[in-house]
């Protein structure tokens, strides 16, 4: 079909290096890209992608825009604040490359739907913060022969990785089980530098178009470290494990399963933070909400207030009278714990401190529960002046 005139103009610093060139960049024209999550990684694989001139590109996110977005998810503004993050996301897509094709997807990637929305796409890229998706990603590209170009972040390090089956390993291969539930924060109880997702998306996009255009020598079968405090990259080998369920030699795994279930995880939304699914009434008999406990505080004196949250997370914000002891160091200070005593502990969400909760159940503490929804929820409801993070 050939470049227009205008296609020329503006990717003239592709089109004379002998690497791109008209054919690598007729290639990008005619690829589509699927973006899963249109966050931290996505905002720069999506800007970059399109930039590039990647003709179609898919944009896969459930969330809206939070304020507390802003400090790492650039393709959002503090004017789309609020508004569904896909059509953030495809305002600022367009004002950036009005040629590009956008396709949208208001939606979680689920079993039911990962398969039809994938097939479509040359390339997928996961952009996603959790281990569920990240398998059902996985399992989906595996399935319908795509390359997966994956990402992830957690305060100063991150990763990034090509997994195609066809050519080398797959997700799967390096982590063959998830971790137990709780183990790994996520970014919204560990943190994140707000520039890392810039780097490891950028490092995603530039994988993409590597595939696309077929140069360089892409991840496969490498795992890209980056440790931005040391700024020191280091690389791991991967091998294909002959015995991976889904792309080994005698794989098992012919279709999506439930990735909740498989992750040991809630029925509540992805990204959020998770707990260990037990029965529903266990979790009654251990978890109160800000409606209950504020009656308590308001009516008992001798309530104990226990914040399992870290140091720096104390000194953003706080409840009153509240006692300090991150959720790390319970186990070397039970002895400032009476076990008599009324006791209801609190993190940011909910998350940590039911894992305190249990932890103190389980040591004999008999009259403990954990507040639902964390200081979050009480400075949401009954502190509007409290600082949110």
């Amino acid at each position: 079909m050939g470049l227009t005139n205008e296609q020329v103009k503006r990717y003239s610093r592709h089109l004379i290096m002998p690497e791109v060139g008209v054919e690598g960049q007729e290639k990008l024209i005619n690829s589509s890209v699927l973006c899963i999550g249109a966050g931290g990684l996505g905002s720069p694989l999506a800007l970059y992608l399109v930039a590039a001139g990647v003709g179609h590109l898919g944009v896969l996110d459930f969330d809206v825009v939070d304020f507390s977005n802003l400090q790492r998810q650039i393709i959002h503004s503090e004017k789309t604040v609020g508004e569904l993050k896909v059509e953030s996301a495809k305002k600022r897509i367009l004002e950036l490359n009005s040629d590009i094709k956008v396709t949208t997807y208001n939606e979680m990637l689920t079993s039911e739907n990962a398969m039809e929305i994938i097939k479509d796409y040359d390339i997928i890229v996961d952009g996603t913060d959790n281990f569920a998706t990240r398998y059902l990603v996985n399992d989906s590209c595996v399935l319908l022969g795509k390359p997966n170009v994956y990402g992830s972040i957690f305060r100063f390090e991150g990763q990034v990785s090509v997994f195609d089956a066809k050519k080398g390993p797959c997700y799967r291969c390096l982590y063959p089980e998830p971790p137990p539930p709780g183990l790994v924060p996520s970014c919204a109880e560990g943190g994140v530098l707000g520039i890392l997702p810039g780097i490891i998306g950028t490092l995603q996009a530039a994988e993409a178009v590597k595939l696309i255009i077929e140069q360089g020598n892409p991840l496969i079968g490498r795992l890209l470290f980056l440790d931005v405090l040391e700024m020191q990259p280091r690389e791991m080998k991967l091998r294909k494990d002959p015995n991976c369920p889904i792309c080994g030699e005698n794989a098992t795994i012919k279709e999506l399963i439930d990735y909740e279930e498989f992750c040991g995880i809630g029925r509540g939304e992805l990204g959020q933070e998770e707990t260990t699914q037990r029965e529903e009434s266990e979790e009654d008999v251990l978890e109160i909400n800000i409606d209950q406990f504020k009656e308590i505080r308001d009516n008992e004196n001798n309530v104990v207030l226990l914040d399992v949250r870290e140091y720096h997370e104390y000194d953003i914000c706080n409840i009153e009278g509240s006692v300090l002891i991150p959720l790390g160091e319970i186990a070397d200070r039970l002895d400032e714990l009476n076990e008599e005593d009324e006791i209801v502990v609190h993190c940011h969400h909910g998350g940590r401190s039911m894992n305190a909760t249990r932890f103190l159940k389980d040591k004999g503490f008999k009259n403990v529960k954990n507040l639902e929804g964390g200081i979050d929820a009480w400075a949401e409801k009954f502190d509007p002046d409290m600082p949110r993070y």
